[in-house]
């Protein structure tokens, strides 16, 4: 009997021992693994597209600044022209005329002055306010001369520059004047640009201007020459951020002498991002975004905690954030919203 009661005994002790060890086991399992992945502090090194467009070194809209009639205009659209070359010629038969009756008048009071300066040598015959008068009507016929002359060499229109004509509005016998003091509806007769070097306009999002350096260089890319790749040195800076769209105004100048671009192409170009100091990285697996936040699960003595991060620029696979992280601490690799804070996890290394 007291052999049976001690076997009864020991498969009870068994029993109880299994018992024991199955919740164990049933704990253990009910703990998730998590896979975690550390955080690391790196500069930031990225390119990022932004829209760009091209313009002329130099553009400007020919106006006539007499009224007047076109006599010859030898230059169209297209055509390349040198600095002082004849651009159009105008006739105004009523400015000549002018200027030829201002000339007439000039020459008689000029021998009028002359007369009286020789009868002034005869005391008494000339007063001293009448030679006067004479040699100022004199100077009076000379400015008036000198004004029409001026007005008579703008009948005759030269290029300002170098450059290519882009536009032109009339033909020999057209009317035409000065325009308004409004020049925003104003048609001009012709329009010259310089395209032999262009200008690179890139509206730089306010966060990136850190990145911004004069004499630096960036590729751009524009849709007319697919596969291909062309380079600006960035030359002007703004430093005036636009309130309404967040971004600075940057220059770059481009060689244009092959003539492979035109003004008022648009490009994208690839501006470079830096950083001046490390910043926090994690996989870009490891950022939750939430209804409530955008957050990264940190693991830490075996429980989880949900840290509230901001995005920054995401670098490859991995992911810039800004929070109350350090270099070193661990997130789980793959966030999710499953997890509750402070929620008991396994964490495991990730072997990627």
């Amino acid at each position: 009997m007291k052999r049976l009661a001690i076997l009864m005994l020991a498969f009870v002790i068994a029993g109880c021992d299994r018992s024991v060890i199955a919740r164990g086991q049933a704990n253990s399992d009910a703990i998730p693994q998590v896979e975690v992945v550390r955080v690391v502090s790196q500069r930031l090194s990225v390119t990022e597209p932004l829209p760009a467009e091209l313009t002329a070194w130099e553009a400007v809209a020919i106006f006539p600044k007499v009224r007047g009639f076109v006599d010859e205009i030898p230059v169209d659209r297209g055509s390349v022209v040198k600095k002082g070359q004849l651009l159009a010629r105008l006739s105004a038969p009523e400015l000549l005329a002018d200027m030829a009756k201002a000339e007439a008048t000039l020459r008689g009071d000029r021998t009028t002055f002359a007369q009286l300066s020789e009868a002034a040598q005869t005391k008494g015959a000339v007063s001293v306010n009448e030679l006067k008068l004479a040699k100022e009507k004199v100077r009076s016929d000379e400015e008036q001369v000198r004004s029409l002359s001026t007005l008579a060499g703008y009948l005759t229109i030269t290029a300002p520059f170098d450059g290519i004509i882009t536009e032109r509005n009339v033909h020999p016998g057209a009317l035409v004047g000065p325009p308004p003091e409004t020049l925003q509806n104003a048609v001009p007769l012709l329009r010259i640009e310089q395209i032999t070097r262009l200008r690179l306009t890139v509206p730089v999002p306010e966060a990136d201007t850190d990145a911004v350096s004069e004499g630096s260089t960036v590729q751009f890319r524009v849709r007319a020459s697919p596969g291909r790749s062309f380079t600006a040195t960035i030359n002007r800076v703004s430093h005036w951020v636009d309130p309404k769209t967040r971004t600075m105004a940057v220059e770059g100048d481009v060689d244009n002498r092959a003539h492979s671009l035109d003004p008022g192409m648009f490009a994208e170009v690839l501006w470079p991002v830096r950083r001046p100091e490390p910043t926090l990285f994690v996989p870009a697996s490891a950022v939750v975004d939430t209804t409530e936040a955008t957050l990264v699960e940190r693991v830490k003595a075996g429980r989880v905690e949900r840290v509230p991060v901001r995005r920054g620029k995401a670098m490859g696979e991995v992911q810039e954030v800004f929070g109350p992280l350090e270099a070193g601490d661990f997130v789980i690799l793959h966030g999710s919203e499953d997890l509750a804070n402070g929620a008991r996890v396994i964490p495991r290394p990730s072997q990627s």
